[in-house]
């Protein structure tokens, strides 16, 4: 399985496949192109077997390790190598982005070096862009068969033609929403490879027995829990809070998360005057993160589709909450609407509207009957549907067949 970074802490969904995989029997080797970045990790991680090896991470430092192993893997397999080059060379000349002689490199060092003797059968990847660019490259060094799963922004970023070309090479792919399995078909109409859906789900075990609030009373306790990107739409969040501030509403909110866009959500919390009653935790470990869970009264997240294409597939954020009974508010983007069903196990408002967001969430904290509903139908449709250790299965007969 190769990855761009483990463990990452944003990449929990990755690292319960893993680990579930293994539960059914299969055996797993990690070949990660980045060291991990973060002090701690899920405790998921620490079960996890499989043996994990690194990819060296830049070009120039470690040229003389890739040239070492790239020519002698092109002297063993010139025919291969030629290929791999003629492929190479084509993806430069269409996006000029020389980041694929890396790729190319990557995959020299991972055939080469880490292959033989590895009992490695099939090349799996998650994330559609560079980790898919580095297993082709391998596919077709190796000879063997490789597949990748396709998230959120990895397909909406990406150059289509690039991905088109992924996709019909591959031996099928996986993605997690019907959404995204819609336009990655309309983008290689012409390739036969299989598009599965299977959703990641959450453990809906680890939620059992885990109790929120009772009835909602001033000040209320808002949560968000996301990375802080464009496509979160956090000043919408905020500026929702402003207007609920404004209407005498007393609340505390909790946001959880960090991203690029920590200095400017943190500047806009403070411009708008939100400095009293939003705190901002940054990242946090997931037992911390089920506590805020537990004091929440509405969980609350304004997904929009980023400038450049960048959009959600399904947040995790959504699915436990719904599973912890925290209603949730969110919007109308991408495959949201495919877990939260408007009205019946959350609320939903178009991205980018404040006003909309804010009567939604006050419509949640104080609307007895609406909530209970909404409570009862979010915790039906995740355990009905996002259940991880049933959609498991589901990824595993499609492994079988290769």
């Amino acid at each position: 399985m190769v990855l761009k970074g483990y463990p990452r802490i944003s990449e929990t969904f990755i690292s319960n496949e893993i680990l579930l995989l293994e539960q059914l029997g299969f055996q797993i080797h990690i070949l990660s192109m980045r060291q991990p970045r973060e002090r701690f990790s899920h405790a998921s991680v620490k079960q996890i077997q499989a043996r994990v090896d690194y990819l060296p991470e830049t070009l120039l430092v470690p040229l003389p390790r890739f040239l070492y192993h790239n020519l002698l893997l092109a002297l063993d397999r010139p025919r291969r190598y030629a290929r791999a080059v003629k492929l190479a060379a084509r993806r430069i000349r269409r996006t000029r982005r020389m980041t694929t002689i890396k790729h190319l490199f990557q995959a020299g060092y991972l055939v080469h070096k880490l292959l033989p003797q590895s009992g490695i059968t099939h090349l799996h990847a998650h994330f559609a862009h560079s980790p898919t660019s580095v297993t082709m490259f391998a596919s077709l060094l190796s000879g063997l068969p490789f597949s990748f799963t396709a998230h959120a922004k990895d397909i909406y970023t990406s150059d289509p033609a690039q991905l088109a070309e992924k996709i019909a090479q591959a031996r099928f792919v996986v993605t997690c929403t019907g959404y995204n399995r819609q336009f990655l078909r309309n983008l290689a109409p012409g390739a036969d490879t299989p598009v599965h859906r299977i959703y990641h789900g959450i453990d809906v075990r680890l939620f059992n027995g885990l109790t929120v609030n009772g009835r909602p009373r001033p000040p209320y306790r808002l949560l968000t829990v996301a990375r802080l990107t464009t496509k979160k739409g956090l000043p919408t969040v905020l500026k929702a809070l402003r207007i609920l501030k404004d209407q005498g509403v007393v609340f505390q909110h909790d946001l959880i998360g960090d991203g690029d866009d920590r200095d400017v959500i943190i500047r806009l919390i403070d411009a708008l005057g939100l400095s009293a009653c939003c705190q901002w935790h940054g990242t946090q470990p997931h037992d911390v993160v089920l506590k805020h869970y537990k004091k929440a009264d509405v969980f609350l997240l304004g997904c929009e589709i980023a400038p450049d294409g960048d959009r959600d597939g399904i947040p995790n954020v959504l699915l436990e909450s719904m599973a912890m009974g925290v209603p949730v508010v969110s919007t109308q983007v991408s495959a949201i609407p495919e877990l939260v069903q408007d009205g019946h196990c959350g609320l939903l408002v178009p991205p980018q509207d404040p006003q909309a967001l804010a009567a939604a969430v006050n419509r949640l904290l104080t609307d007895t009957d609406l909530r209970q509903q909404i409570i009862t139908g979010g915790k039906a449709r995740v355990a009905q549907a996002f259940d991880n250790q049933t959609l498991i299965k589901d990824l595993a007969a499609v492994l079988r067949q290769v």
